[in-house]
């Protein structure tokens, strides 16, 4: 999906049309906060992206590092914008080995079935209160 070779693209509008974030302020959002580095250094969301450069994305334990090798600023279908990048192999073998990680964080920290109603929620703010009837 190579478009125009000398289109300029801001680096937080590439993450948004390569669908790593739902919008461009969470992008920017990241970028920064730190959790995007392009090739290996923090940058700034107007960065100009460049074909072949690599990008290393953190969303909480997960790392990824991509080589980007579309550019383009126009958001499309998710079967479209993978062709915008390309997984580095150690980055798909570190996420592999963490699977296992994950899966068994997310059994120990099982969610309730539902939301506590009104008794239940005063009983739980009188508990972590510390009030007393």
């Amino acid at each position: 999906m190579k478009e125009k070779p000398t289109e300029t693209v801001r680096l937080d509008k590439w993450l948004w049309a390569a669908r790593f974030y739902k919008t461009r302020a969470l992008a920017r959002e990241m970028i920064e906060g730190g959790k995007v580095h392009y090739n290996g250094q923090r940058s700034k969301p107007g960065k100009i992206v460049e074909l072949d450069a690599m990008l290393t994305l953190r969303r909480g334990n997960d790392e990824r590092t991509v080589r980007i090798i579309g550019i383009t600023e126009q958001r499309r279908p998710a079967s479209e914008a993978v062709n915008l990048y390309e997984e580095t192999a150690e980055s798909i073998e570190k996420r592999e080995k963490m699977a296992p990680a994950r899966k068994m964080n997310a059994l120990t920290m099982p969610h309730p079935d539902r939301r506590p109603d009104k008794k239940e929620r005063r009983d739980l703010m009188r508990f972590k209160h510390g009030e007393s009837e």
